[in-house]
């Protein structure tokens, strides 16, 4: 499968679920700037004072999920998981089933963020934990300035295409060595 990251920013996302799970999830994803709605019987305390979060304190209706780009489910019941994952996949709409690799067109990947550098880690649905225990193994061997690196190794791409140079025929690595000093 190919790794893909998406720009949520700005996009809108169901999120069908209001607990501890779902929570999780609507958190990531407004903290990725996708305008979040939360549709759940109930919902915790948090979801309901999360920035670019809407919560309908309801059930899930048939064609909920025809409105947005992509969908979410963590309801813990197979039963409305599945109507909602043929919904929105008979819509062309990606949808993820938390802890449900059957009723997914797509994973998410255990990530850690510094600034714009993302380091992502997936099993393709089959352990989240084990991406989880990966991604924090890998997080605590990393360099804390990478936000900064990339910016000016981002400069200076910019610097170069400015100048008329192909950045794809350069030996990046004592300018990254450098950034990262």
């Amino acid at each position: 499968m190919l790794p893909i990251m998406l720009d949520l920013r700005s996009r809108k996302v169901l999120v069908v679920g209001g607990g501890r799970i779902a929570t999780r999830k609507a958190h990531a994803l407004s903290d990725d700037g996708a305008f979040v709605t939360v549709i759940a019987p109930s919902v915790t305390d948090e979801l309901r004072g999360m920035h670019n979060v809407t919560v309908l304190e309801r059930a899930y209706s048939t064609g909920d999920a025809l409105k947005f780009q992509l969908v979410i489910t963590a309801t813990g019941d197979h039963v409305v998981d599945q109507q909602i994952y043929d919904e929105a996949d008979a819509a062309g709409i990606w949808v993820n089933s938390a802890d449900d690799p059957q009723r997914c067109s797509f994973y998410l990947a255990a990530t850690h963020r510094d600034g714009d550098v993302v380091i992502a880690v997936s099993t393709q649905g089959k352990s989240p934990a084990l991406a989880t225990h990966l991604r924090n193994q890998i997080a605590a061997t990393l360099p804390t300035n990478l936000a900064q690196a990339a910016l000016e190794l981002a400069r200076q791409r910019t610097e170069l295409h400015e100048t008329g140079i192909s950045t794809e025929s350069i030996d990046w690595s004592q300018r990254i060595a450098d950034a990262l000093d």
